[in-house]
């Protein structure tokens, strides 16, 4: 009876030793959101950034961790929805993560980024261009390794009068705060230069399935060239239904449309289309080795904002491990003072948080794919 008891009392000792070991190794690791559209038509833009975090964590936590500890990402879907992106960054913020990857779209990012702030967390968008994040001074917790939009909208203004030497344009938007606040750049660069004349500024609803009415005002307007801001759903339609009315006019979009979704969507009516995106880095060693990596792990070449998301899962790596902590002030601190190697070149980000260095060039789809224009 005696020896029962004995056995019972370091059988809960041991058990209570073993949960206790538990909960401590799992309070050790360092928690980092994703946060981005995961499913949804937008999917293909936030998938590659889950591949890349979950590539670049791998490699660290293979070799030791950041400051002796495994790192964990915590993967959530806000489907690009800014009403959604507000739960998905409550859900983080319970799961205690110090930092984010992501959002995706810029709406979103915004919606979520308040919460973040209010809790000490700090994001870093592989994708989300809008001006305001960085400029407006609102959200001192956000960074990014992609350009802004107005230095997008200013690529695409120079490109449809210096290059094409077009000079009626119709500016369209898709009334997102991505869409239309890109769209806004672009008229008003247009307006201040005296060669160049607004024949139509007009939002479109996402989603729809007819776009007629907006067509047969372009070509009502006598428009050389479309500047579109928004995503590739709404793109593809509207290029597919103006080729097949017989319209020739110019597409010019941006970073939300040069994506191989369009490409599929749109068929043989992508052709000729214009897009800004990304300087392409591809020939950097680490894009090549980062490409190889998700070419071997997933049997498949990356998508949409890979290279950005890897370069921003590296830099907050890095700034934990220069920081020598994972507390906001101490890592945000390094993302602005620390370079660091990326697929996309050495940066670091200044003091709004846009990542030094980064900027877009114009790609036109050619055969199927979409090339850097020279």
């Amino acid at each position: 009876m005696r020896r029962g008891r004995i056995f019972l009392i370091l059988l809960i000792v041991f058990l209570t030793l073993g949960m206790v070991s538990c909960k401590k190794k799992d309070s050790d690791t360092i928690k980092i959101g994703v946060a981005g559209a995961h499913s949804g038509d937008l999917a293909s833009y936030g998938l590659p950034t889950v591949k890349a975090a979950e590539l670049v964590v791998k490699d660290a936590n293979a070799n030791g961790g950041i400051l002796g500890r495994q790192v964990e990402l915590v993967i959530e879907d806000d489907v690009c929805k800014p009403e959604v992106a507000t739960n998905t960054a409550s859900k983080l913020v319970g799961e205690k993560v110090v930092g984010v990857i992501g959002h995706i779209c810029s709406g979103a990012t915004k919606a979520a980024l308040g919460i973040y702030k209010d809790s000490n967390i700090f994001a870093i968008s592989p994708s989300a261009t809008n001006p305001p994040l960085t400029q407006s001074g609102d959200y001192p917790n956000f960074f990014r390794t992609i350009a802004s939009d107005d230095a997008q909208a200013r690529l695409e203004v120079d490109f449809a009068l210096d290059t094409l030497g077009f000079t009626k344009i119709a500016v369209l938007h898709d009334k997102g705060d991505y869409g239309k606040g890109l769209a806004e750049f672009a008229k008003g660069f247009l307006e201040k230069d005296d060669r160049a004349e607004v024949v139509l500024y007009e939002g479109v609803t996402p989603g729809a399935v007819d776009y007629t009415a907006v067509i047969n005002k372009i070509e009502a307007s006598g428009a050389q060239a479309i500047i579109f801001g928004g995503y590739h759903p709404e793109a593809s339609k509207i290029v597919g239904q103006m080729r097949k009315a017989g319209m020739d006019t110019v597409f010019i979009s941006d970073d939300g449309v040069k994506d191989d979704t369009f490409i599929k969507v749109a068929g043989e009516y992508a052709e000729g289309v214009y897009a800004t995106g990304p300087k392409d880095t591809t020939n950097n060693p680490l894009a090549k080795k980062a490409i190889k990596e998700h070419q071997d792990t997933y049997g498949e070449d990356p998508g949409a904002f890979y290279l950005n998301a890897y370069a921003a899962t590296l830099a907050v790596l890095n700034a934990i491990e220069a920081a020598g902590a994972t507390d906001y002030d101490a890592v945000t601190n390094a993302l602005r003072t620390e370079w660091v190697e990326t697929p996309l070149g050495k940066i670091r980000f200044d003091e709004k948080g846009d990542a030094i260095g980064i900027g877009f060039s114009m790609y036109q789809v050619r055969n199927g794919a979409y090339v850097e224009i020279k």
